[in-house]
């Protein structure tokens, strides 16, 4: 018996995947414990409907990411540090400042783990960030940091 599997299933398949199965398991474990329906012409075309509109919603965020990296790299973010007399910078900025920075400044709200920073900003001038937006697209942010007043 054919079975589309609604849920991950253990040595059976995955989430999405039509797989042929022995009668009795198909009916009395993954059809009753509703980790699948029966692969008959309706299901096996709602299937099909909703991969195609799955592929459709992913290629509309990857074009919005896209969209919102060009964004990123055309700006830039102005953060400041103190600065002690003989020009030794006193912390450090980190990518939680950074994302609460973008969002002030900016607009864009980033989340802190998607900002790659090998180490925090200890330095003045301009450091160019690495922002993860969408798993295929990554954007350079510009940030100056100026000496604290």
């Amino acid at each position: 018996m054919k079975v589309i599997l609604s849920a991950d299933v253990k040595n059976v398949g995955k989430k999405g995947e039509v797989v042929e199965l022995n009668d009795g398991y198909a009916r009395n474990c993954i059809i009753k414990k509703k980790l699948g329906v029966e692969a008959t012409g309706k299901s096996l075309n709602d299937l099909k409907l909703k991969n195609a509109h799955d592929e459709k919603v992913a290629a509309e965020k990857l074009e919005e990411a896209k969209v919102l990296a060009k964004k990123i790299e055309e700006s830039r973010i102005d953060l400041s540090l103190k600065v002690g007399n003989n020009g030794k910078p006193f912390g450090a900025i980190s990518s939680k400042e950074i994302a609460e920075a973008s969002a002030k400044q900016l607009g864009i709200e980033l989340d802190k783990k998607k900002i790659s920073l090998k180490d925090s900003i200890k330095t003045l001038g301009v450091t160019e960030v690495t922002v993860k937006v969408h798993p295929q697209v990554s954007a350079k942010l510009k940030v100056f940091v100026t000496e604290e007043k």
